[in-house]
């Protein structure tokens, strides 16, 4: 891992939430170069390499981007439009994991470029199967394209 990259980034604000996506993803040894920002705004610097993070390379190493939709600050909507209007950061494999079944949501998501919209089951043994699945297909199993 060169200059502390990192794989994961989980943007979600609520934090039980955060704290079960973290655990599954630790049960399955995919949580050791995570990310957590809890709201729009601060993924954003994260990932663009701005505020608190200036001097970060941008997108530095992120094989994953777990986003939720409804956020503070800058919500997830914008948050996926400006990664994905970024000729730096547009690569990054973006995975909406929301609460929200609502078809616009959905349909603005694959709009702005978003690999996929999962929403979060409500049984606890669900989400933490849920996100397990999810962490090994983008970590192992999806070949992104060398830069």
């Amino acid at each position: 891992m060169a200059n502390g990259d990192i794989d994961i980034l989980l943007v979600e604000d609520n934090p039980h939430e955060a704290e079960l996506t973290i655990r599954s993803l630790k049960k399955h040894n995919l949580a050791n170069n995570l990310h957590h920002s809890d709201n729009g705004e601060e993924a954003l610097d994260f990932i663009f390499g701005r505020g608190q993070y200036e001097g970060r390379k941008v997108g530095a190493g992120l094989k994953v981007i777990l986003l939720d939709l409804k956020l503070p600050k800058v919500d997830g909507l914008e948050v996926l439009k400006q990664i994905k209007a970024d000729d730096r950061t547009k690569q990054i494999p973006v995975v909406v994991l929301t609460s929200s079944k609502e078809e616009q949501d959905i349909v603005a998501s694959y709009k702005l470029g978003v690999n996929s919209y999962i929403v979060k089951p409500v049984q606890f043994e669900s989400f933490a199967k849920a996100v397990a699945d999810l962490g090994l297909y983008w970590m192992f199993h999806n070949q992104p394209p060398l830069l």
